[in-house]
């Protein structure tokens, strides 16, 4: 199997393709230090399975999709991280699976073995094929979130309310109970984008717009909930807010 290994660490690097070349199978291991030489690597040597680290100075992992054409895509994907709240990325961007640093032989060897057993190209195109119309036809309407053992699908229209807690962010949803999850409110904007009912009226906070029952004016301008609860409104959005409610 042909293996591509991405990632600006050559320690990390090294570390994989030992791993990979101490495996009882024959596999031909590439590598790349970058995600720009990585795409040329991946046209080059059409590999099978990339592994592809998040964290990179120029330009994150993530952002394959943005240079590679959904006929180029014949690959199984992997990312490697040292943040388990990435593992919800894997998911946005229908990866087969991701592994933390430090790097464990055991994981390493796991995924190979999980892409030899399960690798489909036809698979592959059908997946990125129904998750690019999925984001166009904005039919999403779940939300993966991490969790302690997992990731979490939460319907967008549970979640009444963001709350902002550092590099962390509190969901509240409509039964009432929260979810404290490990993502700063800012992986969350994308909710206020392509049609969706969420607004952000301040740093701190993102809500649901259809959970919103009342504008007050005093104490510097608030707006109340469904569930009562008083979301502030920054001196800078509140004209955008009234023209969007205007609107309504």
């Amino acid at each position: 199997m042909v293996i591509l290994v991405i990632d600006d660490e050559s320690t990390a690097r090294s570390l994989i393709k030992n791993i990979i070349e101490r495996d009882e199978s024959v596999h031909e291991v590439h590598e790349a230090s970058n995600l720009k030489d990585g795409i040329a690597k991946i046209k080059e040597v059409n590999p099978k399975l990339v592994f592809l680290d998040i964290e990179m100075p120029q330009e994150a992992g993530t952002e394959i999709f943005n240079h590679i054409s959904r006929d180029d895509v014949s690959f199984e994907l992997v990312f490697c991280t040292a943040y388990s709240e990435y593992a919800v990325n894997a998911f946005e961007l229908n990866a087969i699976d991701y592994i933390l640093k430090p790097i464990r032989p055991s994981r390493v060897l796991d995924v190979i073995k999980k892409v030899e057993s399960a690798f489909n190209q036809q698979d592959i195109q059908m997946r990125l094929h129904e998750l690019r119309e999925t984001l166009k036809n904005q039919q999403f309407r779940k939300i993966g979130v991490p969790v302690q053992d997992g990731i979490e699908f939460i319907p967008l229209d549970d979640i009444i309310h963001l709350v902002a807690d550092g590099m962390y962010t509190k969901i509240v949803r409509r039964s009432g109970a929260s979810l404290m999850v490990s993502k700063p409110l800012k992986f969350f904007n994308r909710l206020t984008e392509m049609g969706m009912p969420f607004y952000r009226p301040h740093r701190s906070h993102i809500f649901n717009l259809h959970f919103m029952k009342q504008f007050v004016k005093r104490d510097g301008n608030y707006i109340r909930l469904e569930n009562d609860e008083m979301i502030p409104l920054s001196k800078e959005k509140r004209e955008e807010f009234l023209l969007l409610i205007a609107d309504l």
